[in-house]
């Protein structure tokens, strides 16, 4: 092809026709220029097609975690309602000083060593932020989700952290009190002491501001899950 125009352009030299020849080179300059435009476009084109399939497989990442994350809030929520049912229980019964069901009270007591452990050490938004693949992510809103989440998350293991410095705390008065196997209140009077009965108040409230911190993350995450599912339907 470029040998092609450089013959006419001889050609047209050669003839002594310089207007013709200056319109051909004319031509032929715009010619190149729409060339060069069309390569960028197509580059550009591509460009962004591969940008938007990275956004897109970030999204379906994104929406795969959370939505494991999804599943591990609700069964903690679940097992907090489990275990409270049981703490609540016993605080009315001690507080009435009801020794009928001493056996049932001891399994339950021993229960207060359980707790949810959500812990979430990695999060999607810090790993986006240090990689810097935050900036695929076109949609502001999901954007600002991700990092109430983190904030959200920070809070969770936090008040786990707490919950677990509160067992390790009681835990010496429960082993006195408690024999473990076989299952036996041994210091029985101990047992119904008001005291004791704080280790249950004091768990019960642990367990609320968790379940709180639990259900609140539950509703961020299925917001995000929305916007993704938005934006997933429009590429």
């Amino acid at each position: 092809m470029i040998s092609f125009f450089r013959r006419i352009r001889q050609s047209l030299l050669a003839e002594n026709k310089t207007a013709r020849y200056l319109k051909y080179a004319v031509g032929e300059i715009v010619l190149v220029v729409i060339g060069i435009l069309i390569a960028l476009q197509i580059n550009n084109w591509n460009e962004g097609r591969n940008l938007a399939g990275a956004e897109r497989k970030h999204y379906e990442n994104i929406r795969r975690q959370l939505s494991e994350d999804l599943v591990l809030l609700k069964n903690n929520i679940d097992f907090n309602q489990h275990y409270a049912e049981q703490y609540e229980y016993a605080i009315g019964q001690l507080a009435l000083n009801d020794r009928s069901h001493l056996d049932s009270l001891g399994q339950i007591a021993i229960n207060l060593l359980e707790f949810s452990d959500f812990h979430q050490e990695s999060n999607i938004y810090a790993a986006l932020v240090s990689s810097g693949e935050i900036r695929l992510l076109n949609n502001q809103e999901i954007v600002n989700g991700l990092q109430r989440l983190e904030e959200i998350y920070i809070y969770v293991n936090r008040i786990e952290s707490a919950h677990f410095e509160i067992i390790k705390a009681f835990y010496p008065d429960l082993e006195k009190i408690v024999r473990f196997k076989p299952l036996q209140v041994v210091k029985v009077d101990e047992f119904y002491d008001y005291a004791f009965q704080n280790h249950f108040v004091i768990v019960l409230d642990i367990m609320a501001e968790k379940d709180e911190v639990y259900k609140k993350a539950v509703a961020e995450i299925v917001g995000i899950l929305a916007l993704i599912q938005d934006e997933l339907a429009t590429k």
